[in-house]
């Protein structure tokens, strides 16, 4: 059972009862959500108290942006430490909690009860010297932590102490979220060097809106060993130029490269960045999410998107060109490469990309394709006016797939 009261105007006064209802022998609720209440540490302290009882079943618990301080991580920590607790996700972005307070939460994850699988401290008033005691805690034996989030907090390139606990074979962790916490390229030597541990469990890093620039992308190289697990990466707002691309594109060609995903949405790429997307016919690139969004992109890099959409054994399913003026010649080339067999594209992203009335006609024809295998279409933000309607002629088509249009 899931019970969901964000943005209710709760305040501390409700706590008690709520810590009661948890208590109850008959309760059955496994996920509370409290998003941006007023429920203040008081609040919370008594929270803690029902999550300790033997008959509480929680398993998830929201409190982002509560107005909670560092005070309040004494009563969490203590709940983590409880044999009967069942939490394994917990939720704390956007609380003033400082370095103080959730060095209590880490201490609390070397506790051989703790179960926590998921904590999420964003803008959360941190800086790099926490990071000490929290690579600690990831180190030690028995520690269950698989999904961590720090972004928006002024970690700086200390922060990377971290990254020391990648390394080691008792740090568990598969996601870690450090997105606009004050990184630079410098940082990446470390970061890639933990990627190339042998028996690194890490599948998802997000360090978009740090300023890594092309420098950065020394984080590619560990892409290409086989130690590396890497499937997603967010790269957006990172300063990075078209001279990445080449680097980029290499990692994807390897064959040991197990990387999904890339975001480089906001950055400069231009069409010299398009040096990547030579790497999507490569048999050995199993990209299937890409994002491109406000990249500097035009219609003159459509023909060879297009033509990696029709190569043989093409693995992408996701493409966002939004905010780039790729123009109707440009979607024209996209259109044609919808209808190839090939093409397994089912998520495509077009918003403000200067289109108009032509765009529609060329679109409408790829989706009457039989081989068409697109299920969600977003054109928001271009100049279409009533002439989307050759759209929806589309839509009555039996070889129609579209699910969704934006």
């Amino acid at each position: 059972m899931c019970y969901l009261l964000r943005e209710c105007d709760l305040t501390n006064d409700c706590c008690e009862n709520l810590a009661s209802a948890l208590c109850t022998n008959q309760s059955s609720l496994r996920e509370l959500q409290l998003t941006r209440n007023k429920l203040w540490t008081s609040g919370v302290k008594l929270l803690c108290a029902g999550l300790k009882d033997p008959h509480c079943k929680l398993e998830k618990l929201g409190l982002y942006q509560c107005n909670l301080t560092g005070d309040c991580c004494e009563d969490l920590a203590s709940v983590l430490r409880t044999k009967q607790s069942t939490l394994r996700e917990l939720e704390l972005g956007c609380n003033d909690l400082g370095n103080s307070g959730v060095k209590l939460m880490f201490a609390a994850l070397k506790d051989q009860h703790c179960k926590l699988e998921k904590l999420r401290l964003s803008r959360c008033d941190l800086t790099g010297s926490c990071c000490e005691d929290l690579a600690s805690a990831l180190l030690t034996n028995g520690s269950t932590l698989r999904e961590l989030e720090l972004s928006g907090n002024k970690l700086g390139n200390s922060g990377v102490k971290l990254t020391a606990a990648l390394k080691d074979p008792n740090c568990k962790l598969e996601k870690l979220e450090l997105s606009a916490c004050g990184l630079t390229g410098d940082c990446c030597e470390d970061l890639a060097s933990a990627l190339l541990t042998n028996g690194s469990t890490l599948r998802e890093l997000e360090l978009s809106g740090n300023k890594l620039g092309n420098s950065g992308v020394k984080l590619t190289a560990a892409l290409k060993d086989p130690n590396c697990k890497l499937q997603k990466l967010g790269l957006s707002r990172c300063d990075l130029t078209g001279s990445c691309c080449e680097d980029l594109a290499s990692a994807l060609r390897t064959n040991q490269s197990t990387l999904r995903e890339l975001e480089l949405n906001y950055n400069n790429l231009g069409d010299s960045g398009v040096k990547l997307i030579a790497a999507l016919k490569d048999p050995n690139c199993k990209l299937e999410i890409l994002g491109l969004d406000e990249c500097g992109l035009t219609g003159d890099c459509c023909e060879d998107l297009a033509s990696a959409l029709c190569k043989d054994q093409s693995t992408l399913r996701e493409l966002d060109l939004s905010c780039n003026n790729l123009g109707n010649s440009g979607v024209k080339l996209l259109s044609a490469a919808l209808k190839d067999t090939n093409c397994k594209l089912q998520k495509l992203r077009l918003y403000k990309c200067e289109l108009t009335v032509d765009s529609c006609e060329d679109l409408a024809a790829a989706l009457h394709t039989n081989q068409s295998t697109v299920r969600e279409l977003d054109l928001g933000g271009n100049n279409l006016g009533n002439s989307v309607v050759k759209l929806a002629a589309a839509l009555k088509d039996p070889n129609c797939k579209l699910e969704n249009l934006v």
